[in-house]
Order: C-alpha cells, then sequence, then structure tokens
C-alpha cells in the first residue's frame, strides 16, 4: 500500500488516560492515520484542555463516545478502555464495520480464563475470534484480523524474552518471573499505593502470585508450546514513571544451551526486538517500541531478562503496530525508533 497518497481516519476512545494520550502523541504525527474521533466517558472537553502538553500541537473536541457516530468517520478505533467497559464499544463497533485495537484485557484470554479474572463476559462471539496482538508471533493472523487484543504490558516483555527457548525448558519445573513497572503501569487514577508519598523512594510487590497477567502469560505459553508451565509471577511497583523489566528463571532440559544464539536465530528479522550480551536497562528502550533482551545459561539454570517502556511497547506503539498490520501498512510505519524520554 502506497502510503503517501492515503489517509485512514480513525478513532480514539478512553483518550484521558496515559495510553490514551500516547495514542494521540503517534497518531497526530503518523503519516496515513487520520484522527477523526477522540472520546471518552463524558466528553464536553477539548483535547489540549484534557492534556496540556498538546497546546499548539493538536486541537479538537472530546467527545463523549458514541459507536454509531465513531462508525461515520473511522474506520478502525483504538480502545484505550478498561475492562468490561471496552467489550461493549467492541462489539458495537464490529457491527457497524470499524475495525478494532482493543488495549483492554477484554479479547486477550479463552473465555474461561478471562471469566475466571476478569468478570462475565458480554462478547462470547467474537472473543473466539480476535487475535493476539504479539506481532512477531502472530503477525500473519493480524493482517486478516477485524479485531486484536493488544497484550498486556508485562505479558509483551515476559513472553518476547521466554517462547524462544520453551522447546528447551524443563516443564516439570516452575517458572518464575520477577516483574517491575514504572507507575504509569497502575494506570492514571491515584490511589494510596500509587501516591507520591506512598511510592516515592519506594519499591513494593503487588498482588503476588494472583496478579491478572499470570494467567494471561501462562495462556500464551501453552498455546505457543502445547506445554502448560507452572507460571509463579510476582509484579513490582517503581517509584519511576515509565518503563518495564522482567527477569524470568526457570530449569533446562539440559546443559550446553547457548541462549544468546538462540535468540538472534529466533529474531534475526524483528526489526522491533534489540538482542543483548548483557544485562539490560529500563531507559535504553524507554519512548520506543523496542524491547531489549538479555539471556544467561549456568548449567541448567536459564535467566532471561527483558526491557520495554511499558506505555509504549506494552501499550500505545504496540496498539498502532498492530493497526499498521491490519491495514497492510509498514508495522513501523509512525513508531519511534529513537527515544524521545529523556
Amino acid at each position: 500500500m502506497n502510503s503517501e497518497k492515503i489517509k485512514i481516519p480513525v478513532a480514539i476512545i478512553g483518550a484521558s488516560g496515559y495510553t490514551g494520550l500516547e495514542l494521540l502523541k503517534l497518531l497526530i504525527v503518523h503519516p496515513v492515520f487520520d484522527i477523526k474521533y477522540v472520546g471518552n466517558t463524558k466528553g464536553g472537553i477539548k483535547v489540549e484542555e484534557l492534556h496540556p502538553c498538546l497546546q499548539g500541537v493538536f486541537s479538537g473536541d472530546v467527545l463523549k463516545s458514541d459507536a454509531k457516530e465513531i462508525a461515520k468517520v473511522a474506520k478502525v478505533a483504538f480502545l484505550a478502555l478498561p475492562h468490561k467497559a471496552s467489550m461493549g464499544f467492541a462489539k458495537e463497533l464490529l457491527k457497524l464495520g470499524v475495525k478494532v485495537v482493543d488495549l483492554s484485557a477484554d479479547y486477550r484470554l479463552e473465555l474461561d480464563t478471562y471469566e475466571k479474572h476478569y468478570c462475565k463476559h458480554e462478547d462470547k462471539d467474537n472473543i473466539q475470534n480476535c487475535v493476539y496482538g504479539l506481532p512477531e508471533f502472530y503477525r500473519d493472523k493480524i493482517k486478516n484480523s477485524s479485531l486484536v487484543a493488544n497484550p498486556g504490558c508485562y505479558p509483551t516483555a515476559t513472553l518476547l524474552g521466554i517462547l524462544p527457548f520453551c522447546d528447551f525448558i524443563d516443564e516439570n519445573y516452575p517458572v518464575f518471573i520477577d516483574a517491575k513497572s514504572g507507575v504509569s503501569g497502575a494506570g492514571k487514577k491515584c490511589t494510596p499505593k500509587t501516591h507520591f508519598v506512598s511510592i516515592d523512594e519506594n519499591i513494593f510487590a503487588y498482588n503476588p502470585l494472583t496478579h491478572r497477567h499470570e494467567p494471561e502469560i501462562k495462556e500464551k505459553m501453552r498455546h505457543y508450546s502445547g506445554k502448560d508451565f507452572d507460571i509463579n509471577f510476582v509484579p513490582h511497583l517503581l517509584p519511576i514513571i515509565r518503563g518495564e523489566m522482567i527477569d524470568s528463571y526457570m530449569l533446562l532440559k539440559e546443559e550446553g544451551l547457548e541462549p544468546l544464539g538462540i535468540l538472534k536465530t529466533f529474531y534475526k528479522d524483528e526489526p522491533n526486538i534489540r538482542i543483548y550480551d548483557h544485562p539490560v536497562d529500563m531507559k535504553s528502550p524507554s519512548g520506543t517500541n523496542f524491547c531489549d533482551i538479555f539471556a544467561k545459561v549456568v548449567g541448567k539454570k536459564l535467566y532471561i531478562n527483558s526491557a520495554i517502556d511499558n506505555i509504549l511497547r506494552g501499550s500505545s506503539s504496540q496498539a498502532v503496530t498492530n493497526a499498521n498490520i491490519m491495514f497492510n501498512l509498514d508495522e513501523n510505519l509512525g513508531i519511534p525508533i529513537i527515544s524521545y524520554v529523556p
């Protein structure tokens, strides 16, 4: 598709939050996607009032979201909504012929898994037809999909590190995942734990072994490998704005594995994966769509270290990548490759 001659109208629903702001930043400068509708639950405000950093950059009304009105002006909608709220919009938009990239959890999981960890699902038909939006593994399916479920930030960084090793991991032993994220990953609404007084100069685990991203990681590993791994996932909140690091520990079936060689071969044609020969850090991929990965083996012990920007590769830029693929565009069109975050 010649990206110089076309414009594809898009809608952003749920523009108030951090991921909504990142979507606006990306799509304002996108050479093909053209923002025609910006919505949230209330409306009645200007984009630049909602996000003052966009003053002088982008002006427009934030509308109270209405699927019928969206369908009149947009071919694809990005849903940056909480779980449960998203499925209602997606169901209606799909009926009206609008493609959907959903940033919530509503379509990421099998029905039984979703209802066990979230709530009763109201769109059982579409959940069966949805494609999981991890481009390195589902690119061909994304191309032909009208509904893509953007992965969670923790599963994105975890799965990109672990999946290349599934054939070598001894499934008789548990996999331990130690995850750390910036406060933006907890969302815009302030809570006692995300209040400045609580998080400043502090670090703590939350929902250890019961976090909702654990079943997402477990399910996707099973889908990819056919094996039912015992996943033990513990996330931590850091006193930083953005960034995410995953440390994963597991046992191999045999000694002698060369992990960096495996990663370099597996991802040799992937533009958004960077393999390092030393442990990665959070700041290097911040402001980009990269996932940085390092791995080390000692005997049968495998350590995997991966890092992403939680609200870009873990959410908004991955969503734009998925939309690019859905419309047969270069998947990195409009995606930053050099960090703009100091």
